[in-house]
């Protein structure tokens, strides 16, 4: 009793936060501001830390496999809040219909990022150190042989230098990662002011995307600071913004259609007596909060 008094006041804080119209307002902005003056922190973080080395433990664990741990969070929070109150899967498929989708759009920039860095970048091989000596370049810097028609894949793999046009992977993913969680997890305010039923379980899960949230805007931190690469650390993130711009605030505002999954929120409580007042205050709430 302790504890799930302990869980209630949590959860209700958090998401009193994220449901607040003030903070989806300009969230984007705190991570553009973390992408913008981010870099800066480098000057005074010491570079000895553990959190300075890539094979540190969150990196390895979390941010290679990010969108899968977001989407195992995620998923499992948005199926059991809109299974739970409408006990309907083809509701539930379409509010989980929101994450394939980013998922796809995600995948469709690594393949097109993929492609930039091979058409823009070239393969080059250090030349041994003795032939440095014999040409004289001993201190400056080291000669290069290019090696062409190579993609960045077999280079790194053959232990050779990539050098091209690149967009950081890393910070377009914790950019999505964030502002998909905002979203999503911004509905569970308004659903429990409404009288939603609010379980432990979900409540547990709901309080994992908190944590998960939390993580991934540490780790964009992190990333930035220990690991500056302006502007294709920038870059990376406003491509994030771009893709939750167009799906959060363009394509999924049409409303829930056959083509169109529809906000987070829309259409979860289905008392009789509340479903017109709860579709239409969720469907306001998410359309004027970002005006």
């Amino acid at each position: 009793m302790f504890l799930n008094s302990i869980l209630v006041v949590i959860t209700d804080l958090a998401a009193g936060l994220l449901g607040n119209a003030s903070f989806r307002r300009h969230f984007h902005l705190l991570l553009s501001a973390l992408l913008l003056f981010g870099p800066l922190l480098s000057f005074w973080v010491s570079h000895y830390s553990v959190f300075a080395k890539r094979t540190h433990f969150l990196y390895r664990v979390f941010l290679r496999s990010g969108w899968g741990w977001t989407c195992i969070f995620v998923g499992s929070f948005v199926f059991l809040l809109s299974f739970s109150v409408r006990r309907s899967l083809t509701l539930s498929l379409r509010h989980l219909s929101r994450l394939a989708v980013a998922g796809g759009l995600w995948l469709g920039f690594r393949k097109l990022l993929c492609l930039l860095e091979n058409a823009t970048g070239s393969c080059y091989e250090p030349l041994s150190s003795t032939l440095e000596l014999a040409s004289g370049t001993n201190g400056e810097q080291p000669l290069l042989l290019l090696h062409e028609g190579e993609t960045k894949e077999a280079c790194v793999r053959s232990g050779m230098l990539w050098r091209g046009y690149e967009v950081s992977e890393d910070a377009l993913l914790l950019c999505l990662c964030c502002l998909l969680l905002a979203e999503e997890t911004a509905v569970f305010g308004p659903y429990l002011n409404l009288g939603g039923p609010s379980g432990a379980p979900l409540r547990i899960l709901f309080l994992f995307c908190v944590l998960l949230l939390s993580l991934w805007v540490f780790l964009l931190l992190c990333l930035l600071a220990y690991f500056p690469q302006f502007p294709t650390q920038l870059l990376g993130g406003a491509l994030g913004c771009l893709s939750w711009r167009m799906l959060y605030q363009g394509w999924y505002r049409l409303g829930p259609s056959w083509c169109c999954p529809g906000r987070p929120g829309v259409g979860l409580l289905s008392t009789q007596s509340k479903q017109d007042e709860t579709s239409e205050t969720l469907c306001e709430s998410n359309a004027t909060e970002f005006n």
